[in-house]
């Protein structure tokens, strides 16, 4: 019993559901990050950084969609490499930019973040996902 549980060979059940719950895990945790930022352009308040010299708005706007339109995406699998390509801009300037001049204290969340999104990006969904069942 114990052999089989420590057993690293691959299964492709548990590979599935690891890559299910590294999903559905880090996307929860950013639609909370960016559910705030989601209501703000819902409601017209357009404060926010500028840390792409973009503007404002659209800065807000991007971020929100990001953080909370592309997690809802990830949660279900669905176009899952391009809803990452959003959330791994986002990470990659919030890491750089945003907090770049902060200690690695504060930069660890986006970094943490952006190696979750990559290495969704290079293995794919799973087959728990909207884009097994409808792509393949």
């Amino acid at each position: 019993m114990l052999k089989k549980l420590l057993h690293t060979g691959k299964h492709a059940t548990s590979i599935n559901f690891g890559l299910l719950l590294l999903r559905v895990g880090a996307s929860v945790m950013m639609m909370v990050h960016g559910f705030p930022k989601f209501q703000k352009v819902l409601n017209g308040e357009f404060q926010f950084g500028d840390p792409l010299g973009i503007g404002v708005e659209a800065s807000l706007i991007l971020a929100a969609f990001a953080e909370f339109i592309c997690s809802i995406l990830l949660i279900l699998g669905l176009t899952t490499r391009f809803a990452l390509i959003p959330l791994m801009v986002t990470m990659l300037v919030a890491w750089q930019i945003a907090h770049g001049d902060d200690p690695f204290s504060t930069q660890e969340k986006s970094i943490f973040y952006l190696l979750t999104y990559v290495t969704l990006f290079i293995t794919g969904p799973g087959k728990y996902s909207l884009d097994q069942k409808l792509f393949n």
